[in-house]
């Protein structure tokens, strides 16, 4: 891993401390369904939900990926989705780059993909905003983490889903273009990965 971004991984571990007893209680839930896939020998599948999949979903699709390598957690695949496609938005690409991601522009749509690298051997984390149920995405057997309140009520199905659960977060957009920008952005990212983090220190 990244020596920076394992020094970040390093020091949000001794703040988990600073989650409230109600987040808790939801991530654990995210642990124990870790945990059953695990113990069964199966892929464990997470597909991080957001309206746009333009900031915090592709956050928490980053930072579960960082997550379960830093805990050595084997067969993971992360993904994310949204209700509408839109693109990986720059700020949010900004921010984790702040942190120490190497970040590579793969084409230049619109929609752009990104590969998303945190670690010299492991393949990178492919980025791009998609709707929840794009082709890339897991049909069957995956745990959809719902990032936005707006898409937990606008998604009232999502066919061949095994744990569905709000982790909503607020959104950093309404910041965009003041001057909290930056920090904003980069405090929604260090919350997600905070408490990601914490739910994969509860498998082992």
């Amino acid at each position: 891993m990244f020596s920076q971004i394992k020094k970040y991984c390093d020091d949000l571990s001794d703040e988990f401390d600073s989650i409230s007893m109600e987040r808790k209680a939801l991530l654990r839930k995210i642990a124990s369904y870790i945990i059953s896939k695990k113990n069964a020998g199966k892929p464990i599948n997470m597909v991080y939900i957001c309206t746009h999949n333009s900031r915090r979903s592709h956050f928490g699709q980053i930072w579960a990926q960082v997550a379960a390598h830093y805990f050595n957690i084997k067969n993971v695949n992360t993904f994310s989705g949204g209700t509408e496609a839109t693109a990986f938005n720059i700020n949010a690409i900004n921010a984790v780059e702040r942190i120490g991601f190497d970040v590579k522009k793969i084409n230049n749509d619109v929609n752009s993909i990104y590969h998303i690298s945190y670690d010299e051997i492991e393949r990178p984390i492919v980025c791009f905003s998609k709707v929840y149920n794009d082709p890339e995405n897991p049909k069957s057997e995956f745990a959809a983490i719902m990032t936005c309140s707006d898409a937990e009520e606008n998604c009232p199905f999502i066919p061949g889903v095994e744990l569905r659960i709000g982790t909503t977060y607020d959104d950093p957009k309404a910041f965009d273009n003041t001057p909290l920008q930056d920090v904003k952005y980069d405090e929604r990212s260090k919350q997600i990965a905070l408490e990601t983090l914490y739910a994969f220190s509860l498998i082992n």
